[in-house]
Parts: C-alpha cells; structure tokens; sequence
C-alpha cells in the first residue's frame, strides 16, 4: 500500500537531485527533467511551489536553474511534502464532504497521520543524500552547454 503519492515522491527526489548536484551550478529543469523522464513542463509548477515554499532559490538565465535555498540538514521531507500538497491545490473545486468524514474518520485517522508526518520532520535531505551516497546512486552532473 503506498501511502504518499507519486507527486509527493517526485517532489522528494527533485529536491534531493538538487541537493546532490546544484553544489557547484543550479540545476536546470530540462537536467531535471531528462533524469527523471519527464517533461519540464511537468516539473516547473512543482519547482515553483517549492521555491514559494523556501525550499528551493530560481535563477533565471542562459545558466540559471535550481538550488536549494537552505542547507540539506535544514530540509525536512516533511517540509517537501507539505509544499507539494499546495501544487494544484486552488486548481479544482472543493467538493463538499460526507459529515460521517468530519465526524468520524477524520479524528479516527488523525494520529496515524500526525505521527507519519513527525517521522517524515526527522528525516532530512542531508539524510537521503547520504543513502544516495552510500548506494553509489549520487552523481555531480557534468556542464550542460545545450542553448
């Protein structure tokens, strides 16, 4: 059973790819893009709320990019998902919800939820990209001189 979804777990390895490889350069989207097999344009609404939301800097230009706005230790996967959620948020209406929800299974699911999100505060990006390290997955992306 997945609990997070796959836009969450997309938001979680973009900020960790950054981390990874904008130590000397941003990163740009289309970079992003290719390692991910997306489109930028598939990214570029999520990597605009995670730059409202303090996690990521954009720098625009011929050599601009993306890079992380706060040290890799100060980023919490928590703080990643919580930008996330905001992405399309205004997007569709609300839909109006059963009073059983509000009543019942939300204040039954609530701590379940609050303790997922408090383990995902003490996971770090400086904790990933040592897992990335450590499995021989991180990689310094080279120069990209495409116009």
């Amino acid at each position: 059973m997945r609990l997070l979804p796959e836009r969450s777990l997309l938001a979680v390895a973009t900020v960790t790819d950054i981390a990874l490889n904008g130590r000397v350069a941003p990163v740009s989207a289309k970079a992003l893009a290719a390692r991910h097999g997306l489109t930028p344009r598939h990214l570029e609404t999520l990597l605009q709320e995670l730059v409202r939301a303090g996690i990521l800097k954009g720098t625009r230009g011929p050599r601009g990019g993306y890079a992380l706005a706060r040290e890799r230790r100060r980023v919490t996967v928590g703080d990643i998902l919580r930008a996330a959620a905001r992405v399309g948020e205004g997007d569709a209406k609300p839909r109006p919800r059963p009073a059983f929800v509000d009543a019942v299974v939300t204040p039954a699911l609530r701590p379940a939820g609050d303790a997922f999100l408090a383990e995902l505060d003490r996971t770090t990006v400086a904790d990933l990209c040592t897992s990335a390290e450590t499995f021989g997955l991180a990689h310094e992306a080279g120069m990209d001189f495409t116009i």
